[in-house]
Parts: C-alpha cells; structure tokens; sequence
C-alpha cells in the first residue's frame, strides 16, 4: 500500500496492528517530498491540438489549466455538479448521497465547515503551493501537533489508562525518566565501550538538557513545561508544578506509543490550510485560472476509444443525453477504482496492471460544537487528540477561527477495516457513535454538539475510497505500465506517483504527463 496519509501514519504506526505490521512502512510511501516546485515549460505551442480531460480533480484542473496556457483546445469531463474531485469542504447548503445511503445535506452555520477530504498542506509539497500562491489563495497555519490536547487510551493498564491525559505530560515524563536512567549508566561506566570520557561528558550534558536532569546525580523530579496545579500568579501565588508519572504508569498506560507520531517527513507540526476551507484551491483553478469554461459538469464517461488519429470519450449527461467527445489525445484522472468499471478498450496488460492498486476505505466526520469547550476549558488550540480506539483514529480541533463562538471539529478518522464496520451506520448513528466516544474525553462534548456531516470514501460512486495503495510488489510490477501512454491515453492522479494521498501528487503525476505528451505532439506536428 503506497499511502502517506495523515493520521493513518500517525495512528497506526505508533500502535500498531497487523494491516500496517504486515504492509510495512515503505509501502506508505513514508517520508516522500514534493519532488518538483514548478510546471514543465510547455515550449511550442499546442495550437491545433485537442486534448480530452477525465475528471475535474487537482490532476485535472492542473493537467487543464497547464495545457491551456500553452494553446491546446481542452475539455473537461466532470460527472459532478462540481470541480475538485476529492478536494471537497462541506458547508451549509452541501449535499452528498454515498451507494446505498442517504442524501446528507450540511446543515452547518454560515462560516463553519469540514474538509472531508484533503485538509492540511506540508511545507515542502511546493507543487501545491505553487498554485496557491498562482491564484492567489489566502492560507493560515495548520497546527498539526499540540502537546498541551489529549491522550485517550483504551487498551494499557494501570492508573493512566482510560483517561484523557496530556501529551506534554507524557512527553516529559518519558523523555525525563529515560534520560535520567541512561545518566546513571553512563556515570556508571556501562557506556565506556560506546564512548571516552569527552563523549561522555557532553551526552551527559545533553541528557540534562533533553531529560530536565538537576544536580550531579542527574535526577528527574519534573519540568515546568509539563504543567501545573496552580499556575503561577501576581502576588504570592508562585504556582504548584503538577506531580511527575511514574515511568511504569506511562509505559503500561501504552500513550508513548505516540509520542514520535509527528517524525514523518510529510507530518510536520505546522502545515497550511486554505481560509474557507481547501475548496478555495479548486476553485483558484476554476476561476483565477479559466478552467471553469473548459468543465462540461454533471457528464458521466461511459466508454472510451482510439485509433491512430486520435481518441473518442462516449459519455451521458445528467439528463440521460448521450453523446462524443473527440480530440487528439486524452488525459484521464478516473481513478482506478472506478475506471476499472468503464469500457476504455485498453489492452489486456494495462488493465492487469490497474488491478494493482487497490483503494482505502476511509471515513471522517465533522462536528460543530455551539460553543469551542476544547479552547475556553482546556486551553487547546489546534492539533489532534490521540486515541488507541481505530474506530475513532483521532479527533483533531480546528485550526481556524481562533476564540470564535461555536467551531467544528473532526470527530473521527478512520480507516480500512474500522472505516468500512462505521460507514455501514446511518449519518445520525455514525454522529452518535462520534459523539460519544469524544465525551470520555471532553465532559462537555455531548452536550455542546449541534450537527454533523460525514463521508465514506470507499461508499463515494466517483471515487470508491480515499486514495491509491500499491503493494511493494505491485508497484514494481504493475505501477510502471501505468505510467506509460496506452496509445493516446495517459493516466494522472495522486495514485500514479509516490506523494499518493497527498494534492501534491495528483498535480505532480499531471505534471509529468503533461509534458510527456507535449512533447510526443511537438514531435508530431
């Protein structure tokens, strides 16, 4: 599974299991970068040239928006209402029907809202980034880590367990007590084969650093970043810091296990955010960019074929129309999931190799709260709340609208299995379950929820699930067909590149195809 996904890596990779045990960690794609900042010059010019897009993605709107620029006539087939593809925010008014399910509508307050599907930009996707500051897209910081939210875990022992406590305490304590042990071995002499005396001298100041070590026996009693019971104050209130865990609690209580969730190369503590949700990136494209008047929405593709002169797209409107699309060359982002189920008239090996990657289920569900408890009773801005429950995955608190008045938080974040076992509930019943599993943890959870809106990828009728996974031995087998033009029709997507999951990799996989066919057209005029 080729997965870089969010709080997956953080969830699963710190409290294991056996789907990641047994995928391992390189099939995540872990700690893949943006590889590229800008897009291919298109020198030449593709006058003359048409070009048929499938699906209003990032990878579409980019592969659309790039072309055009360069003077190729292009259309967009899109089979929904709207352009984005994954790249979805729920707000008031939004409306989704999964396979099998009912219609949600968003019931949200005007200014609230949930990205359900991408949600948070690192850094280093500079692809990314690229369009955001092309079009002009207003971004604020994401917190994606804050070590003064919650722990909640399940399955340790001890006094710990089945609690909310907090990560800064844990951290602390862990990083304390190991320091402290690891001093005493090394004054000790158990270190000597591993360093001189020099060494030794400076690991021991380290470990005072790191640990909050005091005095020539290098103990731990404690940091004052671990927090209080009385704060400090004017006057004589000189503040009480809280007592120390003892290491044991906090090794049987299992909440270490995610202390180094954000090691990741793609899980930085600070990452961007759209203001207004990451619908304003599609729509940078849509507007700023021009592609809007190149998207034919509501379309479904039916059929797909080719000759030596170019490619035909048999596709039905919403009204039931059916119609041709002709031009010269294809770009198809379908996924695979679902392209697997139209008629493309690929050969036998292409769609062999389309059977290689498989797709996650995932769920997320947002929540608005009437009043922001999170912040006003415990001082959490942002960042994620821990939990060992896989059903759950995490809760993570809006990074937006900063001491507002109501706010909407993610109330769970599933995936494969445990996404699949909550997406067979009702809307309300999946709300119900959310809410009350965040009431173990914030006392004022049930009664200060007010709405919710929910999405199951997997149960999605264009997507059917979250992104691409390859196996290692799929992405060496099957992985490098795709990449490769089946006559004039070349895949793009976030599952064609190795950022899968991630924006970035949809708009670097159209970057590469788009050239590739430039150049093939240049070669030909």
């Amino acid at each position: 599974m080729s997965m870089t996904r969010r709080a997956f890596l953080e969830r699963l990779s710190a409290v294991g299991g056996t789907t990641l045990m047994l995928m391992g960690l390189e099939a995540f794609g872990m700690g893949i970068a943006s590889a590229q900042t800008a897009p291919p010059p298109l020198q030449g010019g593709g006058a003359g040239k048409k070009v048929i897009i499938l699906g209003a993605g990032v990878a579409g709107l980019t592969s659309a928006y790039e072309l055009g620029k360069a003077g190729y006539d292009v259309t967009v087939i899109e089979a929904r209402a709207f352009a984005g593809g994954r790249s979805q925010t729920a707000r008031k008014g939004f409306q989704l029907t999964e396979l099998g399910g009912e219609t949600q509508t968003c019931n949200f307050d005007e200014g609230q809202y949930i990205n359900h599907g991408p949600w948070r930009i690192p850094f280093h996707h500079r692809s990314t980034l690229h369009y955001i500051k092309e079009f002009g897209v207003e971004v604020e910081l994401f917190n994606n880590d804050n070590d003064n939210s919650f722990m909640y875990f399940t399955k340790g022992s001890g006094p710990l367990a089945n609690k909310p406590i907090r990560k800064r305490e844990v951290a602390a304590d862990m990083r304390g007590h190991t320091a402290d042990i690891f001093a005493k071995l090394a004054q000790n002499g158990a270190l000597d084969k591993q360093m001189d005396a020099a060494d030794r001298e400076q690991f021991l100041a380290y470990l005072s650093a790191e640990g909050y070590l005091k005095g020539d026996a290098h103990d731990y009693h404690g940091a004052e970043g671990r927090g209080w019971i009385t704060k400090p104050g004017a006057g004589l209130v000189a503040g009480e810091e809280a007592p120390i865990y003892k290491l044991g609690d906090v090794l049987h209580s299992e909440a270490w296990k995610v202390l180094s969730s954000i090691t990741d190369w793609d899980q930085q503590r600070t990452m961007f955010q759209p203001k207004g949700g990451m619908y304003m990136l599609p729509m940078g494209f849509v507007t700023k960019g021009g592609v809007g008047e190149k998207i034919v929405y509501s379309t479904v593709v039916e059929k797909i074929r080719q000759n030596a002169k170019g490619v035909e797209i048999s596709v039905v409107n919403g009204e039931g129309k059916r119609s041709t699309v002709k031009g010269d060359y294809c770009i198809c982002t379908i996924p695979l999931s679902v392209l697997k189920s139209i008629d493309t008239g690929f050969s036998a090996p292409f769609k062999a190799a389309m059977d290689g990657c498989a797709y996650a289920p995932v769920g997320k569900i947002g929540l608005q709260m009437k009043r922001r408890f999170w912040e006003e009773d415990h001082w959490i801005y942002g960042g994620h709340v821990y939990t060992d429950n896989s059903e759950i995955g995490s809760i993570s608190l809006p990074s937006t609208n900063w001491l507002g008045k109501k706010g909407t938080l993610l109330g769970y974040y599933q995936f494969m299995g445990d996404a699949a076992k909550v997406s067979a509930l009702s809307p309300a019943d999946r709300a119900k379950f959310a809410v009350d599993f965040g009431q173990k943890v914030f006392p004022a959870y049930a009664e200060s929820f007010e709405t919710a809106f929910s999405v199951a990828w997997h149960r999605v009728q264009y997507n059917l699930g979250g992104w691409g996974m390859w196996s290692d031995e799929a992405r060496a087998r099957d992985y490098p067909v795709l990449l490769q033009p089946q006559g004039r029709v070349y895949l793009a997507g976030e599952h064609l590149s190795h950022i899968g999951g991630w924006q970035a990799g949809g708009i670097e996989s159209a970057w590469m195809q788009i050239d590739a066919l430039h150049k093939r057209a240049s070669a030909a005029a």
